[in-house]
């Protein structure tokens, strides 16, 4: 059966890309189109380097074609990334942007005990899972977890050369390049340190390390909303902030104040949604009983209250901290519950970015001055 190039472009024009409201012929992203018999080719040219929109356009196009043309069609999808360049937002930014790191996510937390550092270390590897270049910055100086969560505590970072610089090289496991300042201390060290010095720290951190090219640098921050979480902001144009809490009102009064600071108007730092960890507790004997111990869906009603989305939930299961315990992040198990809660968190958090970086101007870096003791914040 010889299949014609009209009929593959009417089937085409039935298929809507995520994030665009014209058809795929219409948007301009079917660059070509070669029939040979009951062969077809279909070069397509995306704007968006998530991996989940590449994949369903692929499918989106096998099924148009299989169902309103020949149902045996042998089909081979070519897909190119183009981002679209954006020169005058970009060069109204202030602050330094890291040559090569397109997305820089926040994860925070209004107190400690949360599981942020886990959520966090899971969501690393799960990007990593999806095909994506990743990095991860223990921006908490006084309490790094991620040397054990990655199961790298011993290793240390080199010094490499970038052009004319020497740099430190991050450590890399599980497809994540990881540092933190509990690379450079030892295990019963404790860091006692001043505003500054750990601010000086995270900057030699973040701009003296060959991160290389990065889709997604997710920055792991202290609990609470202080002297750090200032200094990042200062430092770089974070794309967006995601907040972690578990149901329990003492937790969500804080997560509330986390997102706050965020929504600031003086730092104005998108806030991608709110993330519920600890949502519920089912026995490993009891699978279809859920136990609210911290209470019910919590983190999913505040969001709805602050006009936030509402990123997903992860449940209380003891294999999660074991996973952490020995440096092996649970979402690196396959075929599980908890491996298919962190997919669908994190394919929620890269739509959530994709729509940022598609409606908003890249974030600015804030300016910081100290007046009387206190951290005064300001354009």
């Amino acid at each position: 059966m010889k299949l014609e190039k009209s009929e593959i472009r009417k089937a085409l024009e039935t298929i809507t890309i995520a994030g665009e409201g014209k058809n795929m012929v219409e948007s301009g992203a079917v660059k070509n189109i070669i029939t040979f018999g009951d062969e077809v080719v279909v070069d397509l040219v995306l704007s968006t380097p998530a991996l989940h929109i590449r994949k369903r356009a692929e499918v989106d196009v096998l099924k148009a074609i299989h169902e309103n043309v020949y149902e045996k069609a042998k089909v081979k999808v070519n897909i190119k990334v183009e981002a679209p360049e954006k020169p005058d937002l970009k060069n109204s930014i202030k602050g330094k942007l890291i040559p090569g790191i397109s997305n820089i996510i926040a994860v925070a937390s209004g107190k400690g005990g949360v599981g942020k550092s886990t959520v966090t270390s899971n969501l690393a590897v799960t990007l990593a899972k999806m095909g994506f270049k990743v990095g991860l910055l223990d921006a908490d100086i006084y309490g790094p977890s991620a040397p054990i969560m990655f199961d790298v505590e011993r290793e240390r970072p080199l010094s490499v050369k970038v052009g004319e610089t020497s740099k430190m090289k991050p450590i890399e496991n599980y497809g994540v390049k990881i540092l933190s300042i509990g690379f450079f201390t030892q295990p019963n060290q404790a860091v006692v340190w001043r505003g500054p010095m750990a601010a000086k720290a995270l900057n030699q951190m973040i701009f003296d390390a060959a991160w290389g090219a990065l889709d997604f640098l997710l920055l792991d921050l202290p609990p609470g909303t202080g002297d750090i979480h200032l200094s990042i902001m200062q430092s770089l144009p974070i794309t967006g902030a995601v907040v972690v809490s578990t149901p329990q009102n003492v937790a969500l009064a804080d997560a509330r104040k986390g997102v706050a600071m965020f929504q600031q108007d003086s730092i104005n730092v998108p806030v991608l949604g709110i993330i519920e960890n600890m949502a519920y507790f089912t026995p490993e004997e009891l699978p279809n009983h859920k136990y609210y111990i911290f209470g019910k869906e919590g983190a999913k009603h505040l969001a709805t209250d602050l006009n936030v989305p509402f990123l997903g939930e992860i449940p209380l299961v003891q294999s999660i901290r074991e996973a952490g315990d020995v440096g092996r992040p649970a979402a690196l198990q396959t075929a599980t519950p908890i491996e298919k809660a962190f997919e669908e968190l994190t394919k929620n958090i890269v739509q959530e970015v994709v729509s940022r970086n598609e409606n908003l101007p890249p974030t600015e870096a804030i300016k910081i001055t100290t007046m009387a003791g206190c951290s005064a914040v300001k354009k």
